[in-house]
């Protein structure tokens, strides 16, 4: 897998990402160029010099500003691992669900926002959803290295898993209650739903609670990373002020 974009590929360098090789255009060495080859000839990293023809070939479609590294296939964590850490770490546990994201661009944006807002994991299905490429390495800007995204099975399952660890389920459908006005200070976990169909009326049913995003305009809905972001910073929000 390729990851493209200077503040991508400088991420992945910082989280000792396993990269086979870093190309970039040749004779471009400034800007954050310098420190990507700086912390790329640390680590031992073969580089190349390309041209514009080649990167744009490894981009395939993104953009790279000058340079792409080529690197092993994103790593997926188990829900137990994360779970064993959050422990370790006497933390309340914080996670986004998402049920069949299908956009990368969508499963990219609410990676970075996970990250930002503190998030311990993204859960994805196995099945009809976006997985970790390219294109959602370079929508994240980086975060993808640093997020536990956390592939499962079954979501349902999921779900009563979490529950047996104290942990409440907050389901995103515009029948819920306004969002500002539930408490999410606790050990919380967030679930979005397809951009399109929304939440699955099986996984719904076994949340905990429902929440809306109050609509004021014309248009019924927001965009699914949007509308994710609203509800991470709610939770960061509530917290703080805890």
């Amino acid at each position: 897998m390729n990851i493209s974009g200077r503040n991508p590929v400088l991420e992945a360098l910082k989280s000792n990402r396993t990269i086979d090789c870093l190309y970039i255009k040749a004779g471009d060495k400034e800007g954050s160029i310098k420190k990507i080859l700086s912390l790329a000839k640390e680590q031992k990293i073969l580089i190349k010099e390309v041209d514009k023809t080649k990167l744009d070939e490894l981009a395939e479609g993104t953009q790279h500003q000058g340079v792409v590294a080529l690197v092993t296939d994103y790593k997926y964590y188990e829900l137990e691992e994360v779970l064993d850490e959050i422990r370790e770490k006497d933390e309340k546990p914080f996670f986004i669900i998402l049920d069949e994201i299908e956009d990368p661009h969508n499963l990219g944006a609410i990676i970075r926002s996970a990250e930002g807002a503190g998030a311990h994991g993204v859960i994805i299905p196995k099945r009809r959803s976006a997985s970790v490429n390219a294109t959602v390495e370079k929508t994240a800007a980086g975060a993808a290295s640093y997020m536990k995204v956390i592939k499962v099975t079954n979501l349902v399952s999921t779900v009563e898993k979490l529950k047996k660890e104290g942990i409440w389920i907050y389901a995103l459908d515009m029948d819920g209650e306004s969002y500002d006005r539930v408490d999410l200070k606790g050990s919380v976990a967030l679930v979005v739903g397809n951009e399109g169909k929304g939440i699955s009326r099986l996984l719904k049913d076994n949340c905990d609670f429902t929440l809306k995003i109050p609509m004021k305009g014309k248009v019924g809905s927001l965009n699914a990373s949007v509308a994710a972001s609203i509800l991470l910073y709610e939770v960061v929000k509530q917290r703080r002020n805890s």
